[in-house]
Order: structure tokens, then sequence, then C-alpha cells
């Protein structure tokens, strides 16, 4: 491997435009003690996802480290508020210190895999301009709330706290046990626990509860989060990345999750960058183990509306590993529907789910997914992924889950 292991790099982006226009800008570089992400199969990419980041040796050209991700700016570009108005977003990626010059190249792709903007900078590990960043959550101020192994052979997920004031963190080490212990009662994760690691890090806010904006509720907390993401009042996100990576600095971490101390109800999660779920209403512990799904296996939400909406282009086969357009379903889960028996579109057509008998379930090509009630098809009945009151992933997106485990911690083979 060509990068000093000791150490990351950290890499903060600013992406800006609006609905048909995309701009990177490096806003700053720092350094972390310690290397926490995979040291295997960094060459290649888990999922194409809606953008990339690859780190290659300016020398010899040859690809150090690389990962896909999706951001919240790719997702508000396909809101109504895009078409006429300019915005910036906050993003981090964390790579492994080059030993050497290393060329890092950013690249955002559309809902129809086309790059719409695309930035390669120079990054040299000597240049005194990148900051050392220490964050005061160091290890003693923290806890494992499950630890299957040592660091640089697990998966580090870090469990933040928000709106939790000085006097709540002991409420807040409860919820993340909770959360933790939650995840890992679903399987993949149960089978794998041993690969991954739970820290609760007890982040103070200066006031209890996170923003509300439909009830004019307006916090002071560590991330500024707040319902009502792109005017939709249930998504609840923050959009102060370069804050949330401060915090974690002095931590070993790949994932994160973000508490909310409230019991409304919501959450998001975005593909390799955060979940953010509220922890205390009735349906907080599934609404985060279906957010760990998209942020951690990059997995696509199996609900739909009859209205739909403009995220997905129907002819082209989504990145996603659970909904499929059918354009390139080879790539999916068409091996699983062959050994079930449901091998046609039309086969798809049974009864609403809930009238349905568990043991009836089959893995097969079901209408309705990624939003759209027509032209996107999910694999299951029902699943994790669709509903909050199913109590699995489905057996394909158990797979999704599985492999990207084994990505991370695992030399897959060629």
């Amino acid at each position: 491997m060509s990068f000093a292991a000791d150490y990351t790099l950290r890499l903060d982006y600013i992406f800006s435009g609006d609905a048909t226009h995309t701009e990177i800008s490096l806003a700053k570089t720092g350094r972390l003690e310690g290397w926490w992400g995979r040291t295997v199969n960094t060459d290649n990419l888990p999922l194409r996802g809606n953008g990339q980041i690859t780190v290659r040796d300016s020398a010899t050209n040859a690809v150090i480290y690389c990962n896909s991700f999706s951001t919240m700016f790719s997702e508000w570009q396909c809101t109504p508020e895009a078409l006429h108005t300019r915005k910036a977003f906050e993003n981090v990626f964390l790579v492994p210190m080059p030993k050497d010059k290393a060329y890092v190249t950013i690249r955002i792709l559309d809902k129809r895999d086309s790059v719409t903007a695309l930035i390669t900078h120079l990054v040299d590990p000597s240049d005194i301009l990148i900051r050392p960043v220490v964050s005061p959550y160091t290890l003693d101020k923290c806890r494992y709330v499950h630890k299957g192994g040592d660091s640089k052979e697990a998966i580090d997920i870090a469990i933040v706290g928000e709106g939790y004031t000085k006097e709540e963190i002991d409420i807040f080490y409860r919820d993340a046990k909770e959360t933790a212990d939650q995840i890992l009662s679903y399987e993949p994760f149960k089978g794998k626990a041993d690969k991954l690691n739970f820290m609760a890090v007890p982040v103070e806010s200066k006031e209890s509860g996170v923003s509300i904006p439909l009830k004019g509720e307006w916090k002071q907390t560590a991330f500024s989060s707040h319902f009502s993401t792109f005017y939709s009042d249930r998504y609840l996100t923050t959009l102060h990345l370069f804050d949330l990576h401060d915090a974690l600095a002095s931590v070993p971490y790949e994932h994160i999750i973000i508490l909310a101390n409230t019991d409304n109800y919501g959450g998001g999660g975005i593909y390799n960058s955060y979940v953010l779920t509220a922890a205390h209403n009735r349906w907080a512990m599934p609404v985060v183990v279906h957010e760990f799904g998209h942020s951690f296996a990059g997995l696509a939400d199996e609900y739909f509306y009859d209205d739909g909406t403009d995220q997905y282009d129907l002819s082209v086969e989504p990145w996603e590993p659970n909904i499929t357009t059918l354009v390139n379903f080879d790539s999916k889960w068409k091996d699983l529907v062959e050994k079930s028996g449901i091998v046609t579109k039309a086969d798809q057509r049974l009864p609403a789910y809930k009238s349905l008998v568990e043991s009836d379930y089959k893995v097969g090509i079901y209408e309705g997914g990624g939003y759209l009630s027509e032209g996107i098809y999910r694999p299951y009945p029902t699943c994790r992924m669709r509903d909050n009151t199913y109590p699995l992933f489905c057996p394909v997106c158990q797979r999704a889950i599985s492999r990207m485990i084994d990505y991370q911690t695992i030399v897959l083979p060629e």
C-alpha cells in the first residue's frame, strides 16, 4: 500500500450550484492521527454511488484509494428550489494519507450516470498548510457500546449525540447502547458483530432538543440539525459536516450515526456520509436501522408514492443494490429470482404483501420502489427498507449488507 497507515487525510469540499450546474471547490485539508478506514480492496468501488473519490500516486498513477458516496447536494438538485436558487453544501471525505504526492479526483454523477462535475488537485503530504485536527472528545471521554474487534480489522461506527446538554449525557449513553443493540439484532449485522465497533461520542449542546422549523423552534445544538430538510417535515439532517467531523477527529470512525434528542418523528441517511435520527419516539429504533441501511450499504428506499419523484431515470439501472429498472437486471438479484421460481415481471402480480403469509414470500420482481409506483422494482413483498413494522431486511438487502461488511474487512477475489 502506498500510503502512511498512521495518518488520515481529511478533505473538506464545497459542492455548489443549482438543478443544472455543479461546482466542486476544495475548502481545506487536515491531518488526523491514525487511519481507521479499510486496508483491503482499496483500489475498487463497492457501489457506483452518486459520486466517487479517487486518490492516485502522482508518479505512477496507481490508485491508492477510492470510494463512492452520495450527498445532500445531489438530493437537493432534484428539488423545486434548485430550479431557481443556487446553494452550497459542505462535504468531508477521509482517505489514507499518501506517502508521496498524489492526485485526488472527485466526480459527481447525475441520475443518468453522466459526470456533471469533476475536480482533480494535487496533495503533498509534506504541505505545512495541512492542519492537524484534534477533537475535545478524546477516547477517555467516549465509550464502546459494542466492540467486536480491533479497530484495524473491524469497522468503526461513531454514535454522536445532537441536542443533548451536559446534564443529559447519561441519557445519550443509554440511547447509543440501545441503537447499537438494535442494529446488531438484525441479520446480517448480528452474524458479523465481531466485525463491527460502535463507540458513543458524548458531544454536548447548549440547548436540549433539535430545531423544528414547522413549530418555529430553533435550538442551539452542536451540529445545527433541523427537521423540514428540503421542506419535507420528517426529514431530519445537518448541513454542518465540518463541525460534525471536527467533533470526531480524535476517535476511530468510518461511519457516523447521529442521535437527535427529540421525540419528534424523523431522520435521514446518506450513503457514506451519516445517519441522523430522532432518538425518542416510538419508531426511533426501526428508523435508525432503516437509515443505517442507506448510509452503510447504499440501500434505496423501497416505498413509493402515486406521484413519485424525479430522482431516478427509468432508462438507467439504479446503482442501489435493492431496486431495479430492469435495464441491467443481471447486475442485481436475478440469480436469487431464478432460485425462487419467480422469473418474470408478470409473476410479481401478487396480493398486497400485508395479505400474504410471510412463509409465502419469495424473492422476485415486485413493482414499486425508489418512490415510484411504476417502472422501478423491489426484490421482496416487504423489507426493513420499505416498512417500519417489518422486522427484517429482505434476502437481497441482507446480501448487500453482508457484501459491504466483507468489502471493508476481508480481501475479496478478483
